[in-house]
Protein backbone atom coordinates (compact mmCIF):
# COMPACT_ATOMS: atom_id res chain seq x y z
CA UNK A 1 0.00 0.00 0.00
CA UNK A 2 1.38 3.38 -1.03
CA UNK A 3 1.01 6.24 1.39
CA UNK A 4 0.69 9.77 0.06
CA UNK A 5 3.42 12.15 1.22
CA UNK A 6 2.43 14.45 4.08
CA UNK A 7 0.93 17.79 3.12
CA UNK A 8 2.70 21.11 3.63
CA UNK A 9 0.32 23.19 5.74
CA UNK A 10 0.83 26.85 6.54
CA UNK A 11 -1.43 29.50 8.10
CA UNK A 12 -1.08 33.26 8.29
CA UNK A 13 -3.44 35.95 9.53
CA UNK A 14 -3.76 39.07 7.40
CA UNK A 15 -5.22 42.36 8.64
CA UNK A 16 -7.57 42.68 5.66
CA UNK A 17 -10.95 41.13 4.81
CA UNK A 18 -11.15 37.97 2.63
CA UNK A 19 -12.49 40.03 -0.31
CA UNK A 20 -9.22 42.00 -0.32
CA UNK A 21 -6.95 38.97 0.15
CA UNK A 22 -8.53 36.59 -2.38
CA UNK A 23 -7.32 38.47 -5.52
CA UNK A 24 -3.70 37.89 -4.46
CA UNK A 25 -4.23 34.30 -5.66
CA UNK A 26 -6.20 35.06 -8.83
CA UNK A 27 -5.13 38.47 -10.22
CA UNK A 28 -1.79 38.46 -12.11
CA UNK A 29 -0.78 41.95 -10.90
CA UNK A 30 -1.47 41.05 -7.28
CA UNK A 31 0.37 37.71 -7.62
CA UNK A 32 3.42 39.61 -8.89
CA UNK A 33 3.26 41.83 -5.79
CA UNK A 34 4.26 38.93 -3.51
CA UNK A 35 5.26 35.74 -5.33
CA UNK A 36 6.32 36.19 -8.95
CA UNK A 37 8.10 38.39 -11.46
CA UNK A 38 5.41 37.57 -14.07
CA UNK A 39 2.07 35.76 -14.00
CA UNK A 40 -0.63 34.51 -16.36
CA UNK A 41 -3.71 33.52 -14.41
CA UNK A 42 -7.13 32.57 -15.78
CA UNK A 43 -8.99 32.12 -12.50
CA UNK A 44 -11.72 29.68 -13.50
CA UNK A 45 -11.82 25.89 -13.31
CA UNK A 46 -9.56 24.60 -16.09
CA UNK A 47 -7.92 28.03 -16.53
CA UNK A 48 -4.15 28.42 -16.62
CA UNK A 49 -2.06 29.06 -13.53
CA UNK A 50 1.41 30.16 -14.63
CA UNK A 51 3.92 32.17 -12.62
CA UNK A 52 7.56 32.98 -13.25
CA UNK A 53 8.57 32.95 -9.62
CA UNK A 54 12.16 34.15 -9.79
CA UNK A 55 12.97 35.02 -13.39
CA UNK A 56 14.45 31.55 -13.87
CA UNK A 57 11.91 29.22 -12.18
CA UNK A 58 8.42 29.08 -13.71
CA UNK A 59 5.56 27.06 -12.28
CA UNK A 60 2.50 25.91 -14.21
CA UNK A 61 -0.78 24.22 -13.44
CA UNK A 62 -4.45 24.98 -13.69
CA UNK A 63 -7.20 26.29 -11.50
CA UNK A 64 -9.41 23.51 -10.12
CA UNK A 65 -11.78 25.49 -7.89
CA UNK A 66 -12.38 29.23 -7.60
CA UNK A 67 -14.90 30.27 -4.92
CA UNK A 68 -14.37 33.96 -4.11
CA UNK A 69 -13.60 35.08 -1.49
CA UNK A 70 -13.41 31.76 0.36
CA UNK A 71 -11.34 29.21 -1.51
CA UNK A 72 -9.05 28.69 -4.46
CA UNK A 73 -7.47 25.41 -5.55
CA UNK A 74 -4.89 25.01 -8.30
CA UNK A 75 -2.43 22.41 -9.50
CA UNK A 76 1.23 23.33 -9.42
CA UNK A 77 4.56 22.11 -10.75
CA UNK A 78 7.83 23.40 -12.19
CA UNK A 79 8.50 23.74 -15.92
CA UNK A 80 12.24 23.03 -15.56
CA UNK A 81 13.49 19.95 -17.39
CA UNK A 82 13.55 16.86 -15.18
CA UNK A 83 11.72 18.53 -12.28
CA UNK A 84 10.67 16.20 -9.45
CA UNK A 85 7.40 18.17 -9.55
CA UNK A 86 6.34 18.55 -13.19
CA UNK A 87 3.60 21.03 -14.13
CA UNK A 88 0.25 20.21 -12.56
CA UNK A 89 1.55 17.33 -10.43
CA UNK A 90 0.81 18.80 -6.98
CA UNK A 91 -2.21 20.64 -5.60
CA UNK A 92 -2.39 23.87 -3.61
CA UNK A 93 -5.60 24.56 -1.66
CA UNK A 94 -6.07 28.01 -0.15
CA UNK A 95 -8.91 28.67 2.29
CA UNK A 96 -9.70 32.18 3.50
CA UNK A 97 -11.69 32.48 6.72
CA UNK A 98 -12.75 35.70 8.44
CA UNK A 99 -10.74 36.17 11.63
CA UNK A 100 -11.92 39.24 13.55
CA UNK A 101 -11.34 42.18 11.19
CA UNK A 102 -8.85 40.13 9.20
CA UNK A 103 -8.45 36.87 7.32
CA UNK A 104 -6.90 33.54 8.27
CA UNK A 105 -5.25 32.08 5.18
CA UNK A 106 -4.74 28.30 5.35
CA UNK A 107 -2.59 26.88 2.58
CA UNK A 108 -2.30 23.13 2.02
CA UNK A 109 0.18 21.95 -0.62
CA UNK A 110 -0.36 18.24 -1.28
CA UNK A 111 1.47 15.68 -3.37
CA UNK A 112 4.97 17.13 -2.89
CA UNK A 113 7.54 14.31 -3.08
CA UNK A 114 9.62 13.57 0.02
CA UNK A 115 12.90 14.63 -1.59
CA UNK A 116 11.82 18.22 -2.17
CA UNK A 117 9.25 18.76 0.57
CA UNK A 118 11.68 20.71 2.77
CA UNK A 119 12.52 23.06 -0.11
CA UNK A 120 8.85 23.54 -0.98
CA UNK A 121 8.03 24.30 2.66
CA UNK A 122 10.91 26.79 2.72
CA UNK A 123 9.41 28.43 -0.36
CA UNK A 124 6.01 28.91 1.30
CA UNK A 125 7.77 30.16 4.46
CA UNK A 126 9.57 32.73 2.28
CA UNK A 127 6.56 33.88 0.25
CA UNK A 128 3.65 33.89 2.73
CA UNK A 129 5.10 36.75 4.84
CA UNK A 130 5.39 38.70 1.57
CA UNK A 131 1.68 38.00 0.96
CA UNK A 132 0.84 39.39 4.39
CA UNK A 133 2.71 42.64 3.65
CA UNK A 134 1.15 43.05 0.19
CA UNK A 135 -2.42 42.15 1.22
CA UNK A 136 -2.22 44.58 4.15
CA UNK A 137 -1.41 47.36 1.68
CA UNK A 138 2.37 47.38 1.96
CA UNK A 139 5.08 46.76 -0.60
CA UNK A 140 7.35 43.79 0.12
CA UNK A 141 11.08 44.37 -0.25
CA UNK A 142 12.49 43.15 -3.57
CA UNK A 143 12.53 39.35 -3.53
CA UNK A 144 16.12 38.22 -2.87
CA UNK A 145 15.36 34.96 -4.69
CA UNK A 146 14.37 36.74 -7.91
CA UNK A 147 16.79 37.60 -10.68
CA UNK A 148 17.45 41.34 -10.62
CA UNK A 149 16.76 43.24 -13.77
Amino acid sequence: MTTAPPDIVREVVIAAPPEDVFPYFTDPEKMVAWKAVAAKLDARPGGIFWIDVTGHDAARGEFVEVDPPRRVVFTFGWESEGSAVPPGSTTVEVTLTPDGDGTRVRLVHSGVPDGIRAGSAEGWDHYLPRLVIAAEGGIPEPDPWAVST
